[in-house]
């Protein structure tokens, strides 16, 4: 069985460790976990793939960057023929404290401009995603500036342990479907 797993993030040095970059991050992650081959660019994105406990996981870093992530997932579905039940987007969430996981299998965008152009490319909210939190500490108006930021020292000395647990969130959804996966992902 073969997964897309969508993370989410902007390309370039200047976006490498910013709260919107979380899904790069994971992406990085789970590609050194499983020592994928390095990341090729191709269509609207780099890929790489790795396999665990027989199933396939294809990572997808847009390089179309948040606002236009629809086209990489349409072009790697369609390409690779996965049907959306197996697509997991992995993102960053303002409405959740830093670290905290929330897997789900449709919903609204959250005003999410990622999200937002994902379900407008492929017509449908139902897609599971899995959002990882950023926390909201940011004056009024200055949204862009702080999910375009680095995380805070203080976060930084969790951040690797909320990245591995959003890996095995990723990999969850693969071995144990979705329904399973959030019962496990979500309670934490």
């Amino acid at each position: 069985m073969v997964f897309l797993i969508l993370c989410l993030g902007n390309i370039g040095p200047e976006y490498a460790n910013t709260r919107h970059n979380i899904g790069f991050m994971v992406a990085d992650y789970l590609a050194a976990k499983f020592e994928a081959p390095r990341f090729e660019l191709g269509r609207h994105a780099f890929t790489t793939e790795f396999r665990s406990k027989g199933r396939t996981y294809v990572l997808v870093k847009p390089t179309t960057f948040m606002n236009l992530s629809g086209k990489a997932a349409a072009h790697w579905l369609s390409t690779l023929k996965i049907p959306v039940e197996n697509m997991l987007v992995v993102t960053d969430d303002l409405a959740l404290p830093f670290g905290k996981l929330r897997l789900k299998g449709q919903g609204s965008a959250g005003g999410h401009n990622g999200l937002k152009d994902i379900q407008a490319t492929l017509g449908t909210d139902v897609y599971a995603r899995l959002r990882f939190g950023v926390d909201a500490n940011f004056p009024k108006g200055r949204q862009v500036d702080y999910v375009l930021n680095p995380f805070s020292v203080d976060e930084q000395i969790d951040l690797p342990l909320r990245i591995e647990k959003a890996g095995e969130a990723v990999l969850a959804f693969g071995a144990l479907g979705l329904e399973r996966a959030m019962n496990s992902v979500n309670v934490k």
